[in-house]
């Protein structure tokens, strides 16, 4: 026999109402033999109370007789049908007077499952039971399959949406307790290495987890298969943080998952009682599996990203230039672990003419940007190493690009100051302003410019600046400044504020700046500080 044969033939919780004692009492007792369980009413209004408890449980039918001294059993059942914590519930209205066609109808139009006429057979009485109640547990499968189904997919939507491992543990022990309606935790190795576990209650009828999943490390949790098989054999294995309903290996079911055979394992624990029927068991091992998968996808891109930001690092100097004419400090800070890579740079090269600074960000977050971002820094060095000024290093860039790279488009803001002046030579491609701190403490933008480099567009001449020593040049990448919601100007001043501080000392300005303004990581963030020194005068 089918496990869902055998839950439509298992005993139920029956509700008889009738005023007539007798009638009630045969009712009852037909019933009770047959194995069911049965509330009785002697009218109307108390059926109604019993149909509503105090946290207790529904009766799964109704035995309503039509004429009752209160209210009608057919206003009873109606009440019934209205409400959606009951509509559901099987009504069987009988009577020994109302038994025309046209009484039989009317019970049926206004809801009843089922219209019996008194005397009633037991065999009768019992055998309209049973259908009523085949179907309604029937349809109670089906609306849960169909809610589960939902749930099923709202949850895999979370794992696949989390955007880091603490994230979908979390999501997974939530959904697992939602799923089962009982205590959930979930274990996994994190793709840094480091095992974690969630747990979290389900005590709520809507759905609803009773609190956020807590996050612990999870000790005695590795990645040997001995142990995974210790836990899928219900062995113990020391977890303090597990809910009391986890902690008897005797009594939880432990599903274990991979994605692949060499990685380390998930695991998702529910007690052992939550699995009621065949069904329970594939969808606990397709959560499982899911998460592990989920897991897996973000290992991947941990993977992945650790490369991209390896050759990322790749291509940016490996040191600033030593050089008489100023003293110079740089940050750069990679955008946050879930975004990707950018093609923030800068450069420092002492050429005889003087000592050129850049700082340049290629258009767009990619493996592509960081391809077309090297290019520019070596091209960039190659010119300045040739001798060519500010103006021609832009229009050869823009050539380059619009050659070998077309479509691509840099900000690019480049700066010679003059081994024998005190003249800086700035050439900006569409880059943010270079911000200028004098000596008094007094702080400018250079806001001339000339168009982005990628369009094949005429540059202007460089801008020339009188910068004496002791001024500081600040060069900056938008990740430093620009946050949704805030306009630039208003980031631009805050720069100025914190740039015309005290200090000058070009390391000191950069950690200063990184503390007070904060990056949010959604970009890399380039940031070069140029304190300048006397120029030469042979």
């Amino acid at each position: 026999m089918s496990h869902a044969l055998e839950q439509d033939r298992s005993p139920a919780r029956i509700l008889v109402v009738d005023d007539n004692p007798t009638n009630r009492y045969v009712l009852a007792t037909t019933l009770r033999r047959a194995g069911h369980q049965v509330l009785e009413a002697e009218d109307g209004t108390r059926a109604l109370e019993l149909l509503a408890p105090a946290g207790g449980e529904r009766p799964e039918a109704a035995v309503i007789d039509v004429r009752l001294p209160d209210i009608t059993g057919l206003e009873v059942c109606e009440h019934i049908k209205s409400d959606p914590l009951t509509a559901a519930i099987p009504v069987i209205n009988i009577s020994a007077s109302a038994i025309t066609v046209q009484d039989r109808t009317q019970g049926l139009y206004r809801g009843a499952d089922a219209y019996l006429v008194e005397p009633i057979a037991p065999d009768e009485l019992l055998a309209t039971i049973t259908a009523s109640l085949r179907y309604a547990r029937a349809r109670r499968r089906a609306e849960r399959l169909a809610e589960r189904l939902h749930l099923l997919n709202t949850v895999t939507l979370a794992l696949y949406s989390a955007p880091d491992a603490g994230e979908l543990i979390r999501a997974t022990a939530k959904g697992a307790a939602a799923l089962f309606r009982c205590p959930a935790a979930a274990i996994l190795t994190t793709p840094q290495g480091n095992p974690v576990i969630a747990h979290t209650w389900h005590d709520d009828p809507a759905d609803t987890c009773s609190a956020e999943p807590q996050t612990h490390p999870a000790p005695g949790w590795g990645q040997d298969g001995e142990r995974v098989r210790a836990w899928a054999a219900g062995q113990a294995v020391p977890l303090p943080c597990l809910p009391a309903e986890l902690k008897d290996p005797a009594d939880r079911r432990v599903v274990v998952g991979r994605a692949k055979t060499e990685r380390p394992p998930v695991a998702l624990l529910v007690p052992a009682g939550a699995l009621t029927a065949p069904d329970d068991e594939r969808l606990l091992t397709q959560l499982t599996q899911a998460c592990a998968l989920a897991l897996e996808a973000l290992r991947s891109y941990s993977e992945e990203h650790a490369l991209a930001l390896t050759l990322q690092r790749s291509f940016l100097p490996e040191s600033l230039p030593r050089t008489a004419r100023a003293d110079l400090a740089v940050r750069y800070l990679p955008a946050g672990d879930h975004t990707e890579i950018g093609g923030d740079f800068y450069e420092a090269i002492d050429t005889p003419a003087g000592l050129v600074v850049a700082v340049g960000d290629v258009a767009g977050h990619s493996l592509d940007a960081a391809m077309v971002m090297g290019q520019i820094r070596h091209a960039l060095r190659a010119y300045a190493t040739e001798g060519h000024p500010p103006q021609a290093i832009l229009s050869r860039l823009d050539r380059h690009l619009t050659t070998v790279q077309p479509g691509a488009t840099v900000t690019l803001c480049v700066i010679l100051a003059d081994h024998r002046s005190d003249t800086l030579h700035i050439a900006n491609a569409g880059h943010l302003p270079p911000l200028l701190r004098a000596p008094d403490g007094t702080t400018a933008y250079v806001t001339e410019h000339g168009p982005l480099l990628g369009l094949g567009l005429p540059h202007p001449p460089a801008h020339q600046v009188t910068a004496p020593p002791g001024t500081l040049l600040l060069l900056v990448t938008d990740g430093l400044i620009e946050r949704r919601h805030e306009d630039l100007r208003t980031s631009l001043a805050s720069l100025a504020d914190v740039a015309g501080e005290d200090s000058t000392d070009p390391e000191e300005t950069c950690t200063r700046l990184l503390q007070r303004l904060s990056p949010d990581g959604n970009d890399d963030v380039a940031l070069m500080a140029v304190c300048l020194n006397p120029a030469t005068t042979a």
